[in-house]
Formats: C-alpha cells, sequence, structure tokens
C-alpha cells in the first residue's frame, strides 16, 4: 500500500458502457483492460503496460433514470480519510459518498465548496506511485474549471497543502499553476460563463495528439477543442468520449490537424453534468444514500 499524501493517485471511470469504454480508451489512449470484478461489484482495471492507471465500472441504473452523464472521477491520496472528509464540510465543502472501505480502499467522495466533485483514498490498493508527468498512458495533467480559481485554490491549499507554481515559460496571468509534493502537477482557471458546473478535467498522455484525436472521432467521441499548441511544443485536445464522458489528452503533433469547435460552443451544446443524482451518489465503488445533515 502507498498513500503520496496530497497527491492524484487513481483514477476512475463510470460508464453507460463499459464493453464499449474499454474498446474505446485502448485505442485511444492504448491502455489494456483487466477484469478485477467482486461477487457484487463488477470492475475493471485499466492498466498502461503493466502499471494499473485506474478503473471502469458501470454508471447505477438510478443514476441514469436521474439523468446523470458519465464521468471520470480522480482520487487524491490522504492520511486519513475520515479527518479529511470532517476537514472538507468544515472548509464548506461536502461528502456525497462518507469515508466506506472499498476494494481500493477507504475512499470518500467530496465536493469542494463550488461543487466540483474529486474523491479521497487511504490504502490504495493495488499500490502504484504515481507516475512521472510525460509517461505514456497516464494522466499528465489535472485542471480545474472553478467558478471562483481564488478561493478555490485557498481551499486545496488549506486542505492538501497545495501550492502556486510558477511556470517555465510565461503563461497567461489567468491561469494559475499547483504544486503537490514539489511537483507541478496541474493548473486551476475560472470557467467560462457557459460551462455549466466547476469540474476536474483529466488529460492523458498520448505519444501522437492528431492520431489520437483521429482515433476519438473514429471510435464514435467528439473532440471538441484542439489540437491547440501550449508554450514548449506539447499539443493538447479536449475530447468527449462515446458515452458522454469529458477528458483531454496531450501529446506532440507530427502534422497539421482538423480546426475544431471553441469550447464555448461545445458546452453551449450541453456538454454538462451534476455533481449528485437527487441525494444518491455513485462515485468509486458503492452507491449510498446521502446522510442525514450533510
Amino acid at each position: 500500500m502507498v498513500y503520496h499524501q496530497g497527491r492524484f493517485v487513481w483514477y476512475e471511470l463510470l460508464t453507460t458502457d463499459v464493453a464499449a469504454a474499454k474498446a474505446f480508451y485502448g485505442n485511444v489512449v492504448g491502455w489494456s483492460a483487466q477484469d478485477a470484478s467482486m461477487p457484487d461489484l463488477p470492475y475493471t482495471l485499466l492498466t498502461a503496460g503493466k502499471a494499473p492507471v485506474g478503473g471502469l465500472m458501470d454508471l447505477p441504473e438510478d443514476g441514469k433514470k436521474m439523468g446523470a452523464m458519465p464521468r471520470w472521477v480522480g482520487y487524491v491520496a490522504v492520511d486519513d480519510v475520515d479527518v479529511t472528509a470532517d476537514r472538507i464540510k468544515h472548509l464548506g465543502g461536502a461528502v456525497y459518498v462518507p469515508p466506506t472501505d472499498t476494494n481500493i480502499g477507504r475512499i470518500a467522495v467530496v465536493a469542494d465548496p463550488q461543487s466540483a466533485t474529486h474523491a479521497l483514498v487511504m490504502g490504495l490498493k493495488p499500490a502504484s506511485r504515481p507516475p512521472e508527468l510525460g509517461e505514456p498512458g497516464h494522466v499528465g495533467w489535472h485542471e480545474l474549471l472553478a467558478a471562483d480559481r481564488d478561493s478555490a485554490f485557498r481551499f486545496y491549499a488549506e486542505l492538501f497543502g497545495w501550492q502556486k507554481a510558477d511556470a517555465e515559460i510565461s503563461t497567461m496571468d489567468f491561469y494559475q499553476l499547483f504544486s503537490a509534493g514539489g511537483q507541478t502537477i496541474g493548473g486551476m482557471f475560472t470557467k467560462f460563463p457557459a460551462v455549466p458546473s466547476p469540474f476536474w478535467l483529466y488529460y492523458f498522455n498520448v505519444s501522437d495528439i492528431d492520431v489520437a484525436a483521429e482515433r476519438v472521432e473514429a471510435g464514435g467521441g467528439q473532440v471538441f477543442q484542439g489540437p491547440t499548441e501550449l508554450p514548449g511544443g506539447s499539443w493538447i485536445a479536449r475530447c468527449i468520449d462515446p458515452q458522454g464522458a469529458m477528458f483531454a489528452l496531450q501529446g506532440t503533433r507530427s502534422r497539421d490537424g482538423i480546426v475544431r469547435a471553441p469550447v464555448a460552443e461545445a458546452v453551449a451544446s450541453g456538454l454538462g453534468w451534476s455533481a449528485e443524482w437527487a441525494g444518491i451518489s455513485s462515485k468509486g465503488k458503492l452507491v449510498v444514500k446521502k446522510p442525514k445533515g450533510q
């Protein structure tokens, strides 16, 4: 078991079609899939080479009936899930799934005061180390689209000890880089008004951004922004998988690609989701009733 306090260490996709999602991400990102089900929980392990990256499971029927859309959830490692969940409530956030022992460790699913959802984990199983940000097939960047970037950063700094990070290459003022454990792992910015609610977006490393973008569309997904060049020569593309989960890609570019629709246009066409479903949440390993008083 490993902890890596304050770092994202696990990622999970809740979807309406597990078989289709396995095939789609296997083709786009290069992941392999292994059955890791338990008697009462169908579960798929996603791996990059031999390294576990995350999990894949069905979006619960109750969630689908209430209009929930598939989504990616990132897990941050903490030393004590119960204490951290209580602290989140004290800081103005919410606990959707209270601390619970599951097949990947003790978890809680929470939201920051602006409603962006993420999860906590203690004693992650299978044990893994946070990869280097550029490793193929791993998550290389974590991006928060916040209602207010500055107050969001203060919350996460207080909760996880994240720090502001400076870019080696000058970036725009509205984008705040942040570091955990001395490594810059992501950025935060105040979302566009057309984005319906704050959320975390995860960037998967690919070797060729144009090839991956073409595979997204060939597989029934959508590239709604990019490829876009970043300072330093890497490229990103923001996407939606065939079941509706938002994700992003980053990598190098071998040739000129197709100009994609701007993000505001895509969001205006209905790319939002709800953080909770009428008192029932499903994040990670279980579906539970929201406790009274939370």
